[in-house]
Parts: C-alpha cells; sequence; structure tokens
C-alpha cells in the first residue's frame, strides 16, 4: 500500500462515502472550481430583460422599428445598385426580424416569471396581513364586548343620584319619627335598579 493511501484511510472514517473522502475538513469552504462558461449576476440579468420587456411593450418601440423596417426597404429599393445590402426578397431583414424575434420572446417570459414571483410574494405578505387584521378584529371585538358587559354592572351618575335621594327622603323620615325604622337601598326590591340604569 501506497503511503498516500495510508494517509488517505487514515483521514476518513469508516462508512464515509466517496464524497466525503475528497473533502476532508468541513470547517474551510472548498476552493472555487474553473468554469468554462462566463458568470453573471441573475438579478442583474433579471432587471435588463425587465428593461427590455418593458420597452419591447411600448409604442415607441413600435415606431421606431417601423421606421428602421422603411429605411431599410427604401434603401435596398431606391439606393444604386452597388450600395444595396440587401436585394428585393429581403431575406437579411427576415433574419434580423426573425433573431429579433427569438430573444425578444424568452426576455419577455423571464419578466414575466419575475413579475409572477414578486406577485407570490406580495400575495402572501398580503394574507399574513389580512390574517393579522383579522386577529386583531377579533380581539378588538371581544375587548368591547366584554367592556359592554363591565358597563352594564357600573352604576350610572343617574342612578346613584336617585338613590341618595331616596335615602335623604329615609333618613328624614326617620328624624321626623313618622317611620319606626329606615328601610335601606340594600334592602329594598331590586326592581327599580334594573329600569334606573
Amino acid at each position: 500500500m501506497t503511503p498516500e493511501r495510508e494517509s488517505t484511510r487514515e483521514r476518513t472514517p469508516a462508512g464515509a462515502t466517496a464524497t466525503t473522502r475528497t473533502r476532508v475538513r468541513l470547517d474551510q469552504p472548498r476552493a472555487p472550481r474553473r468554469r468554462l462558461l462566463p458568470e453573471w449576476d441573475p438579478e442583474a440579468f433579471g432587471r435588463l430583460s425587465e428593461r427590455i420587456a418593458r420597452f419591447l411593450g411600448t409604442g415607441r418601440f413600435i415606431v421606431w422599428m417601423t421606421v428602421v423596417i422603411i429605411l431599410w426597404v427604401a434603401w435596398n429599393v431606391f439606393a444604386p445598385k452597388d450600395l444595396r445590402f440587401d436585394n428585393y426578397p429581403f431575406i437579411f431583414l427576415t433574419l434580423m426580424l426573425s433573431l429579433q424575434a427569438s430573444y425578444a420572446a424568452p426576455l419577455i417570459l423571464l419578466a414575466q416569471n419575475r413579475q409572477d414571483d414578486r406577485d407570490r410574494v406580495n400575495l402572501e405578505q398580503d394574507r399574513k396581513q389580512n390574517e393579522r387584521s383579522i386577529a386583531d378584529t377579533e380581539y378588538l371585538t371581544r375587548e368591547i364586548a366584554a367592556l359592554r358587559i363591565g358597563l352594564g354592572e357600573v352604576a350610572t351618575r343617574d342612578w346613584i343620584r336617585s338613590e341618595l335621594q331616596d335615602l335623604m327622603k329615609e333618613l328624614d323620615y326617620r328624624k321626623d319619627g313618622h317611620h319606626e325604622h329606615a328601610v335601606f337601598p340594600a334592602e329594598r326590591s331590586r326592581g327599580r335598579d334594573v329600569d334606573d340604569r
């Protein structure tokens, strides 16, 4: 057995897979791999595609494309023969228009996908906000109901005034001796209390 294999065997634990054998230290990041394709920022590319899609959907783009096509056709029909670059069937113009359409369609789809993602996030946030609003409304409704129940048991100013007036009359009767004993409000029937509240 070679020394390299022995050192690899010492470092890898029993039952390790091939992926864990190649990467011994898990606390350190891997060295970046070289890529053949160029890298780009997907967010920047998405913003660019949205700008292009917005421009393709405007009247300005249609006007500019119409002007370019008219100038192209006019130049290749009325210019001297040695200066024309695309004669009557306008094959090069057809190629350019199909190339523009083949790039425009995926850019528009990419912009729509990004808009769909944004709409999904906004809908989720709106749903959560609605849930919070409903919970707050239910809480406030319960609080208002509790306050109403509590206010039903609170003595009002008019009720206290009428009770004090009755008490004063009873004390006056007692002083004059017309009554043998005073009837206090707690001992009377409560029929009037319900009406006064």
